[in-house]
């Protein structure tokens, strides 16, 4: 009789285990939020003011003047400049990623800003509790024990459990208030180089000085706010931005928690806006049904469609078979998919039209659409789009084009693995 009593209390527990388990992965697996459902209508171009004015309206931030961008390509050019601007840093400094690792960069960039701690700067950093597990605790302590103010987004606590499914995805860098920058990469060796080889990848950033780059610092302040509870005042935070140069910009936010669908639906709208051309730098390409209705809708249109993704350099091979399971009605309807050959390529780029450009975080994929924390900057600037283009066809020179015979005539085990994992795609 002991015993069976005994058995019967463990079946209780386990079947309680079993439950709470369950109520977690539903809570982390499902969303309140409608989706959008409903295909987007071609009505005007996004030169028009009425696409800039619904874009800043939806989106929540305006479009602004008195902007300055400059790209910056992979490792050797993107790490200086940031750790310039660490280091000219005279107030504060606010810093949010998804990836921060231990490794070579790491080290510098720990240094860099403990560096500025200990001059008086205020550091807060705020990184990612997945994307940061690869860092290690001496260099958290070292950080800390500078004056850096670390939290971790979405830490492994029982009250967190619900949330574990939402992490923050975005890469934010904000000195003084006054300059910016944002785009693909993380705090980690694999960005150091120059792309020359499987070990280094490909990566874009970007650099940021005018008005716009208060709503950076707006965005960073959003998942600070929730992961501190502190709310960052003053001049040192948000001064007043003198125009510098003459470019219409925005930076907006997504997030699972409010506006889960404001990133798809940005690029929804671009897409339907487009009259001439779209080119698409998608380190993780796996649309849904509605976005890519809305691409053959461009192509049907006469708008040339070009779409550069991974190779076989990858660092998710799930993510690339249900991306390639998908591709067959596109590339029957005219858009070009290149495979970028000498490195992973980790690049987030949309330009259309040589009028629009949206860089940042964001992936093309369900991920980034709807269950990451995740942060854009729309460039309204003919030079500067241009300027993307040529980078987009240097990329392009370095890829290798799919056809829909080359597609269809893959080996039959690819096939099965591809379809296969687009029953993960709302996860991916």
């Amino acid at each position: 009789m002991a015993w069976n009593r005994k058995r019967t209390a463990i079946a209780g527990l386990v079947g309680a285990l079993v439950a709470v388990i369950v109520v977690v992965v539903f809570m982390n697996f499902t969303t309140a939020e409608k989706e959008i459902q409903t295909s987007l209508e071609h009505h005007y171009s996004v030169a028009d003011s009425q696409f800039r004015r619904e874009l800043g309206t939806l989106l929540g931030p305006p479009i602004i003047d008195g902007n300055r961008f400059e790209s910056l390509q992979n490792g050797d050019e993107i790490f200086p400049a940031m750790l310039a601007a660490i280091h000219d840093a005279r107030l504060t400094i606010t810093f949010e990623t998804y990836i921060y690792w231990s490794g070579d960069i790491g080290w510098v960039f720990a240094r860099a800003l403990e560096e500025r701690a200990r001059a008086g700067v205020k550091v807060h950093v705020l990184l990612d509790w997945l994307g940061s597990q690869k860092i290690e605790q001496a260099m958290i302590t070292e950080m800390k024990d500078a004056g850096i103010e670390i939290e971790r987004y979405h830490p492994l606590y029982w009250y967190n459990l619900g949330r574990m499914n939402n992490r923050t995805h975005r890469k934010l860098l904000v000195v003084d208030g006054e300059i910016g920058f944002t785009g693909g990469v993380g705090i980690a060796d694999p960005w150091k180089g120059n792309a020359q080889d499987a070990d280094h990848w490909r990566d874009s950033h970007y650099r940021l000085e005018g008005p716009a780059v208060a709503q950076m610092q707006a965005a960073f302040m959003d998942n600070w706010i929730k992961t501190s509870g502190k709310v960052l005042q003053g001049v040192e935070y948000f001064p007043a931005l003198a125009p510098a140069g003459d470019a219409l910009a925005q930076v907006f936010t997504s997030s699972p928690s409010g506006g889960g669908d404001s990133m798809q639906l940005m690029y929804l709208l671009s897409i339907t806006a487009a009259e001439h051309t779209i080119d698409l730098a998608a380190a993780y390409f796996v649309p849904d049904e509605l976005t890519r209705r809305a691409i053959r809708s461009a192509l049907s249109r006469g708008v040339k469609v070009r779409i550069i993704v991974p190779g076989n350099k990858v660092d998710d091979l799930v993510v690339r078979q249900a991306s390639r399971a998908d591709w067959g009605e596109l590339l029957q309807d005219g858009a070009e998919i290149y495979e970028y050959q000498p490195a992973m390529f980790h690049c987030k780029t949309m330009i259309v039209d040589s009028q629009l450009v949206s860089v940042g975080s964001t992936n093309f994929d369900n991920r980034s659409f709807r269950l990451n924390e995740e942060a854009n900057l729309n460039v309204y600037d003919v030079a500067f789009a241009r300027h993307l283009e040529d980078v987009f066809e240097q990329d392009l020179k370095q890829s290798r084009r799919i056809s829909y015979e080359s597609w269809k005539n893959r080996p039959w085990h690819n096939k099965v693995m591809e379809r296969f994992s687009t029953f993960l795609s709302s996860q991916l």
